[in-house]
């Protein structure tokens, strides 16, 4: 058995479900646990307005700072919303401190912040925004620095469609 005073406290990605990191971050709190949701402020990409608002950086995910001793973990876990820790087969990974703190400094002064993960040829992508809005496609191809080509399946064939890369949104893995 650990003795407590051998569990040291570090940074951890906490996954949650589908846009529940607002929930989740606020129900630790409430829990007394020490979380950080990073945020940038974005323009809202509803065509019924103009104002800014602000996003989690990392859709999907939030940090929290435990020892993970067994008790603490099982009530991290236990959250509604919460999904995992990110880790590998020997459990949780920890962040760097330096990593969070870099992120907090970010985040805090509200100045554009460029995130986004590189796309891979066979991604599944949802079109959110512009005359494709709402379809969902394969990934194929970058096209010059603004622009992306998804391909879209229509019984047994498909058509390639050039949108804007800050139109489309990476599609969950459904897990099996």
């Amino acid at each position: 058995m650990m003795k407590a005073d051998k569990l040291q406290k570090a940074w951890y990605v906490l996954h949650t479900r589908s846009r529940f990191e607002n929930v989740v971050n606020k129900a630790l709190m409430g829990k007394a646990k020490e979380v950080f949701l990073p945020k940038i402020l974005v323009r809202s990409r509803r065509k019924d307005r103009k104002k800014m608002i602000r996003i989690p950086v990392f859709p999907g995910y939030l940090f929290i700072k435990t020892d993970l001793n067994p008790r603490e973990h099982l009530d991290i876990l236990k959250t509604p919303g919460a999904v995992r820790l990110i880790g590998n087969s020997k459990g949780p990974v920890p962040v760097p401190e330096s990593s969070v703190i870099s992120l907090k400094i970010m985040v805090e002064t509200d100045d554009h912040i460029i995130t986004g993960a590189r796309l891979k040829k066979g991604d599944k992508v949802m079109v959110v925004a512009g005359p494709f809005a709402g379809v969902t496609g394969i990934f194929s191809r970058y096209k010059g620095q603004d622009h992306v080509i998804v391909n879209i399946d229509v019984l047994g064939r498909f058509a390639g469609v050039e949108v804007k890369k800050e139109d489309i949104e990476l599609l969950p893995q459904i897990m099996s």
